[in-house]
């Protein structure tokens, strides 16, 4: 009993405008989420300096926590007190507790309080890596 099957007749019911939006709609959302991921790291702040500084590089489970000449601590674009501070730490931790990675971006004219209250709030909390931001020092 042979089947008839009529050619161009499957090509004729595919739609392919859903699939196009699907498209359309990841690449939206990737450069979006780039385009925050890259915000956080140009909070301004002047950096101090040293001699082997080495370029930030983009880690999956990093948190930049930035402290301003004031002493205010910023996460995410919002401002936090100490304790505000140690529960997005802990969050963050429990969340990730082996690849956590804290990145601390001081001013540097902050006092230097500031940012040994970030440490120890990563020492305590069990952070497994945590790191000061630094620029290159100037060539003479």
């Amino acid at each position: 009993m042979p089947i008839s099957i009529r050619k161009g007749k499957a090509l004729e019911s595919l739609n392919l405008t859903p699939l196009i939006d699907v498209v359309f709609l990841l690449l939206i959302f990737f450069l979006v989420a780039t385009r925050f991921a890259q915000e956080d790291r140009e909070l301004a702040v002047q950096l101090p300096s040293a001699a082997n500084a080495l370029p930030m590089t983009l880690e999956p489970n990093e948190l930049v926590v930035h402290v301003d000449r004031q002493g205010i601590y910023t996460v995410n674009g919002k401002t936090l007190n100490l304790r505000e501070l140690e529960v997005v730490l802990r969050q963050s931790v429990a969340d990730n507790p082996i690849g956590q990675v804290v990145i601390i971006r001081a001013d540097k004219s902050a006092e230097v309080q500031t940012v040994v209250y970030v440490m120890d709030l990563c020492t305590k909390l069990c952070v497994p890596k945590y790191k000061i931001a630094t620029e290159p020092e100037p060539e003479p």
